[in-house]
């Protein structure tokens, strides 16, 4: 099982690697903190990791705070077995994107 510094670390890579600024310090978002956000050059992408027996529901409400206050998208980062068993109709509405983690640290973009 994937652990969470794990996961952080792969999407801090992933996302360093494609040239965008990647800050993976809590971020306090009204009445959230999100775990990270990315920073390119007109917009905000905020972070959610949820590793685990984490609460995704919990995320993604984590998510759409960020979105209610100025971020231009969130995403949901998680392995990706647990990623492909989550209800693709959740990413249907709003900004979010669910990543899933392999085990090789490759990030696959599962929803939507």
């Amino acid at each position: 099982m994937m652990n969470e510094k794990w996961l952080k670390w792969a999407v801090a890579r992933h996302f360093r690697q494609k040239g965008f600024t990647v800050n993976m310090r809590g971020v306090r978002v009204g009445n959230a903190i999100i775990d990270g956000e990315v920073i390119g050059d007109k917009w905000r992408m905020a972070l959610e990791i949820k590793s685990g027996h984490d609460d995704v529901i919990r995320g993604v409400g984590q998510l759409f705070e960020a979105l209610a206050h100025g971020y231009s998208s969130g995403t949901l980062v998680l392995s990706l077995r647990r990623a492909k068993q989550l209800n693709p109709g959740l990413f249907n509405v709003g900004s979010i994107v669910a990543l899933g983690v392999d085990s090789k640290a490759q990030i696959h973009q599962v929803y939507p």
